[in-house]
C-alpha cells in the first residue's frame, strides 16, 4: 500500500500580516505627525507676523504721541544692524521732540530685537516723498529668522523667498536681509503740532495748549 505524503503546512501568515499592518500603520502616523509639523509651522508664521503688525502699530503710535514727530521725522529712520543710542531717558527726564523720537526708536528696535527671532527693522522714506516738507509717510520693513512657504519657482538657491524689496527715498531698493522674511508696512507723520517762524526761532504751536 502506497503511503499518502500530505503537503507541508505553511506557516508564517499571521505574523506576516502583522508586519504589513505595522508598516501601514507607521506610515499613517508619520503622515499625520508632518501634517501636524506644518500646521504647527504655519501658526508660528502667523505668530510671527502678527507681532511684527504689532510692533508697527507700536511704532506708530509713537510717533502719535510725540507732539511734533513731523520735524522729528528724520530722527526716526534707522537702517539694518543699526542699535540706535539715546543719550536721555524720556521715562524719568523731561525730553524736547527730538530727544523723545532717538529715546522712541531706541526703545522700539531693542523691542523688535527682544520680540522675534533675530529680529531686526528698517525704518525709510518711500520713493515719493521727495520733499523734506511734504514727507508724510514712512515705510517700516521688519525682517525675523523663518524658512516659509515657498513657490519651487521663485524660491533662491537656499530655499528662502526671494527678497521683498520697497521703495526709498534715495531711489534705492529696501530688500529684505538674505535668509530672512519680512513684513512690509507704511505708518503716516502725523503733526499735531505746527511749527511757524518768530523771527530767527522756530516755535511749536500746538492746538488746544
Amino acid at each position: 500500500m502506497k503511503k499518502t505524503t500530505l503537503p507541508p503546512v505553511q506557516r508564517g501568515f499571521a505574523l506576516l500580516e502583522s508586519l504589513i499592518a505595522i508598516v501601514v500603520m507607521a506610515l499613517g502616523i508619520l503622515g499625520i505627525l508632518g501634517l501636524q509639523m506644518r500646521t504647527l509651522t504655519n501658526t508660528q508664521t502667523s505668530l510671527y507676523r502678527a507681532q511684527a503688525i504689532r510692533l508697527t502699530e507700536d511704532l506708530n503710535e509713537r510717533l502719535m504721541a510725540n507732539p511734533n514727530a513731523f520735524l522729528s521725522a528724520n530722527d526716526y529712520l534707522t537702517g539694518w544692524e543699526n542699535t540706535p543710542t539715546s543719550q536721555i531717558d524720556c521715562n524719568t527726564t523731561a525730553c524736547g521732540h527730538t530727544e523723545l523720537a532717538g529715546f522712541d526708536i531706541e526703545q522700539w528696535k531693542a523691542q523688535v530685537r527682544n520680540t522675534l527671532p533675530n529680529g531686526d527693522a528698517s525704518v525709510f522714506y518711500t520713493e515719493d516723498e521727495v520733499l523734506a516738507d511734504n514727507r508724510r509717510q514712512l515705510g517700516v520693513m521688519i525682517s525675523w529668522r523663518e524658512n516659509e512657504s515657498i513657490d519651487k519657482e521663485s524660491e533662491d538657491a537656499d530655499g528662502y523667498l526671494n527678497p521683498l524689496n520697497a521703495s526709498t527715498g534715495s531711489g534705492k531698493a529696501m530688500s529684505c536681509p538674505v535668509n530672512q522674511t519680512c513684513h512690509l508696512q507704511f505708518i503716516p507723520v502725523v503733526a499735531r503740532c505746527a511749527p511757524y517762524f518768530a523771527g530767527t526761532n522756530v516755535q511749536i504751536f500746538c492746538p488746544g495748549s
